[in-house]
């Protein structure tokens, strides 16, 4: 509990800091134009209250990262994130009420945010759907999900690469004038444990699935460093706050017992870790 306390107290200062910087220089922006895209790990899908100018599909949060670092910085956004999304919505519409993200974007824009990828190829479904049949009810031996995927593992993460980076040199294209940031996902498994009533996979597996994560944030930051954009680390802020520590210590909900009703998903205190590596990141690049 001392490390969530820590976070709000922490969000708060770093806030307060923000509001101090943005307080009036002459030659600064007025509420720079912000637009948030991502998916559910940027909507906050059963954190409430809901944004109420989102689509009801896309579980649009309004204490989202994207919210909570608008409202931190005095920025004007505009979040199109939503659940399900994948990189392919940055051009093709996901819905009937959820359009194109990009059409979000116009020379006018000045920050941008990103969290997308982990979607594509239907990865992280994948990853959670058949790592719980491979393992659940099992002995902890081995990593049966491992052996059953990684050829599958192998493959997303090759097409992702001409995928994102293609996705961002689009996104300037749009916003030619946009200081953007890419937001990778936090620590979802522990490196080296055993949780069967929170995520029921073996020891193995879950490390496994910790480091097709890192690879997948590898990639994010491969694309972000190449195309001219920041990328903002939450995974490393997030390690010991996974979806197998107990609530008030869990940045990420368990399969089984999640209190938001979206297993596997960040609550709350996830968003707040997220919005603070974000504003952090926006601040070292002067965004006011």
């Amino acid at each position: 509990m001392r490390k969530a306390t820590s976070l709000r107290r922490g969000f708060v200062a770093l806030a307060a800091l923000a509001a101090v910087a943005l307080a009036a220089p002459a030659a600064s922006l007025a509420n720079p134009n912000y637009v948030a895209l991502g998916d559910s790990y940027t909507s906050g899908p059963g954190i409430l209250p809901y944004a109420e100018t989102a689509p009801a599909e896309c579980g649009q949060s309004s204490v989202n990262y994207p919210h909570l670092t608008a409202a931190a910085l005095h920025l004007s956004l505009t979040d199109v994130s939503c659940g399900g999304a994948k990189t392919e919505n940055f051009n093709v519409a996901q819905g009937p009420h959820q359009g194109p993200q990009f059409n979000a974007l116009s020379a006018g824009t000045e920050v941008v945010s990103v969290g997308m990828g982990g979607n594509d190829n239907n990865l992280f479904g994948t990853l959670v759907t058949d790592c719980t049949e491979a393992d659940i009810g099992k002995p902890n031996e081995g990593a049966p999900c491992r052996e059953y995927l990684k050829s599958f593992i192998a493959e997303s993460l090759e097409k992702d690469g001409p995928e994102w980076a293609k996705g961002l040199a689009e996104l300037r294209e749009h916003a030619p004038n946009a200081k953007v940031f890419y937001v990778g996902y936090p620590e979802i498994a522990p490196e080296n444990g055993y949780c069967p009533e929170a995520l029921p996979w073996t020891t193995g597996d879950l490390n496994w699935s910790r480091t097709v994560e890192k690879k997948l944030n590898a990639l994010m930051r491969k694309t972000a460093t190449e195309g001219g954009a920041t990328f903002v680390n939450t995974f490393k802020s997030s390690e010991g706050h996974n979806a197998c520590e107990a609530v008030g210590t869990r940045w990420i909900e368990p399969l089984f017992g999640s209190l938001t009703g979206v297993p596997v998903h960040p609550n709350e205190l996830g968003e707040q870790n997220d919005s603070y590596r974000l504003i952090q990141a926006m601040l070292r690049a002067h965004v006011r």
